[in-house]
């Protein structure tokens, strides 16, 4: 019994020159070689879309890229490019990734009394604009202006969701109204 090649090949027809194909032609006997580069430069889950995007790009660029004497040596190279420029994306967003997971301070909240829960349930249940007031207020103690700010609306409006979402969570929450 032979042994299985370490590296996956792709045969598929001659090398396409440019003055005897159109694209589709080319495309035909160019794209499993294509994917079968972007496969051992980049891995197999992103492999096939790096070669499309390759093909694409020949495409736009067909009348071009087709006056080449050798239009697969073009696609090629970009395939590569495009290969080695998604694996460094990979490398930079993972290392990206873990430097941040590192300095990340401990993100598991500290458990809710059941009364703290029952006022988050009721807010979620508020309109979204009155919600997201009530969160900021209460959250991060911000001032009437700074929500009007981050929400880009008036004071006027943010009180106006404030005064909203007081008397819907007091009606939720079978509370009496304290502001008298």
């Amino acid at each position: 019994m032979e042994p299985e090649p370490l590296v996956d090949t792709v045969t598929l027809g001659r090398a396409a020159s440019s003055t005897s194909v159109g694209f589709d032609e080319f495309y035909l006997s160019e794209m499993g070689r294509l994917v079968a580069l972007a496969r051992s430069l980049a891995g197999v889950a992103v492999a096939e879309d790096i070669a499309q995007e390759a093909m694409l790009v020949a495409y736009r660029r067909w009348r071009e890229v087709g006056a080449l004497q050798r239009p697969d040596l073009w696609v090629r190279r970009t395939c590569a490019n495009m290969a080695v420029s998604q694996f460094r994306r990979r490398v930079a967003e993972l290392r990206a990734t873990t430097r941040l997971t590192r300095r990340r301070p401990d993100a598991t909240p500290e458990p809710m009394s059941e009364r703290a829960e029952e006022f988050w349930d009721a807010v979620r249940t508020l309109p979204h604009r009155q919600a997201q007031a009530a969160a900021l207020r209460f959250v991060y103690d911000m001032p009437i202006a700074e929500i009007a700010e981050t929400l880009g609306c008036s004071a006027g409006t943010v009180k106006q969701h404030l005064s909203r979402a007081r008397q819907a969570l007091s009606v939720a929450l079978d509370l009496q109204d304290r502001s008298d």
